[in-house]
């Protein structure tokens, strides 16, 4: 089998070539996808019959939460590819998805407390759901403390995808969490065996937000990759010859 494919992924010209031809290609489609998806989840869908209007903000809170495991999955395995073959372009998307997630999972959890007040009756419960998914926010501050706090680049990048690898162990932990345990958070509705519960008309703009921000993290994490190759890579000539082009 011919493995030319694998190694160009590991060249931080080739990457930041590729990366900055890609972009566009990611962030047009998902910024038309959010205006669509949110137009279809605050303005047709119809009330819940239950939560009343109140509901609507599962159409943010639901993808950022997706989004948070998605990130993080994404992060350990780059870090894995990195510790195993010493990618250092693997190590670069591992940094560069850190920040991204953070920001998915405290929105997750503002979000998520902005919903709980009115249908629980309180901000904040320490629920499976809930407590797991603080700890996978930690989790990211941890990875990108870490990182910050060791000098030495390639001593970072390993330490760092350690704890990443680690650290993966709670992702099933929060997708499981409202089955294995009794817990405040609704059961899945969407991501289930059998026909979602949602109706279509609720349905759609929540896959298409989920698919927007889907498409946003890739067009985030190839600018954050192309900086971090950038101040990987700052004293290379390829990148003075790319600059000066």
């Amino acid at each position: 089998m011919n493995w030319t494919w694998f190694h160009r992924f590991a060249s931080p010209p080739h990457m930041y070539r590729l990366a900055r031809r890609l972009t566009p290609w990611f962030a047009w489609p998902a910024a038309v996808l959010i205006v669509v998806a949110l137009y279809g989840g605050l303005v047709l869908a119809p009330p819940d019959y239950q939560q009343g209007e109140g509901f609507r903000m599962i159409y943010v809170h639901a993808p950022t939460a997706w989004m948070s495991l998605m990130v993080y999955t994404t992060m350990a395995f780059a870090a894995a590819v990195g510790l195993i073959w010493r990618m250092k372009v693997a190590h670069a998307a591992a940094a560069a998805c850190a920040p991204i997630g953070a920001s998915f999972t405290f929105a997750a959890l503002v979000t998520g407390s902005l919903y709980g007040e009115p249908m629980w009756g309180t901000w904040w419960e320490w629920d499976p759901r809930l407590t797991s998914e603080l700890i996978l926010f930690f989790l990211y501050l941890g990875y990108m403390g870490l990182r910050g706090a060791i000098e030495d680049t390639q001593r970072a990048d390993r330490t760092s995808a350690v704890l990443a690898v680690v650290g993966v162990v709670n992702v099933p932990i929060i997708h499981y969490s409202v089955t294995w345990w009794n817990s405040l958070h609704q059961a899945p509705s969407v991501m289930r065996l059998g026909k979602p519960t949602l109706s279509g008309a609720m349905l759609w703009p929540l896959l298409a937000m989920l698919l927007a921000f889907t498409l946003l993290f890739v067009a985030l994490l190839l600018v954050r990759l192309r900086a971090e190759i950038l101040a990987r890579e700052r004293n290379a000539s390829w990148l003075r010859e790319e600059l000066a082009a």
